[in-house]
């Protein structure tokens, strides 16, 4: 299991949002790094971070932090928000990100997404898929599209994606539990691909449970600020 703690960015500092409500922000620290380097300390390998004024726009504005973050410790990185174009793709990975996140573009323009995956790499390529109601949401989650999210999924296998990371935007920043019912829908239908749980993941022992269903990797993110995760804890459950 790949343990992903997350950082999400508004204005450089690390925020974090409630169902993608951009109006219910609160700022957990004005200075990532500082979160970055506790994480690291922790022996985590892996982070995700999140340009959210770049998720609703249409460039990433805060490839400074990635960039910093990159420089100043060894984390692995996958970026997303705003990778609407090549130039902004080649721009996150030239700032140090490891993989990238592709949601709405990947709704907006799916032929441009597959053909990245041959020109660049499906490992450093992430298929985010964002579900509202059932349909993939676009846009920082402002906008829901007409996809189905096995359809979706199915059209990026079929182009050799192996990374995706699948959001129910109801759960997310609840801390109510995570959308276990979703993930084995998409196991069930796509048992080889690697699978990444992220929303409203709340305890160790939901963790244990996505384990099990044969989800490869979880993002955790307000319940690890809110104190319901403990990540040195959660480290020793799966040394």
């Amino acid at each position: 299991m790949r343990l992903i703690p997350a950082i999400d960015i508004i204005d450089g500092q690390c925020v974090r949002l409630t169902q993608g409500d951009y109006k219910e922000k609160k700022v957990y620290s004005k200075s990532p790094i500082d979160v970055a380097r506790e994480i690291e300390s922790m022996g985590y390998e892996y982070l995700h971070l999140v340009d959210l004024q770049g998720a609703k726009g249409r460039h990433p504005h805060n490839l400074f932090v990635l960039n910093q973050l990159a420089l100043e410790t060894n984390l692995k990185i996958d970026f997303g928000g705003g990778v609407k174009s090549e130039d902004s793709l080649v721009q996150v990975l030239r700032s140090g990100a490891n993989q990238v996140n592709i949601g709405s573009l990947a709704v907006r323009n799916p032929n441009l997404v597959k053909f990245w995956l041959m020109r660049y790499s499906p490992e450093q390529i992430i298929i985010g898929a964002d579900v509202k109601d059932g349909r993939i949401s676009v846009n920082g989650w402002q906008e829901t599209s007409d996809y189905n999210l096995l359809e979706f999924i199915n059209s990026f296998v079929d182009a050799g994606a192996k990374y995706f990371v699948c959001t129910d935007v109801s759960k997310d920043g609840m801390m109510e539990g995570t959308a276990l019912k979703m993930y084995d829908t998409i196991l069930e239908n796509f048992p080889d691909i690697f699978l990444i749980a992220s929303g409203g993941v709340s305890s160790i022992k939901e963790i244990k449970i996505l384990e099990e269903m044969g989800v490869k990797g979880v993002i955790i993110g307000k319940a690890y600020y809110e104190g319901l995760i403990d990540l040195i804890e959660l480290r020793k459950a799966f040394s």
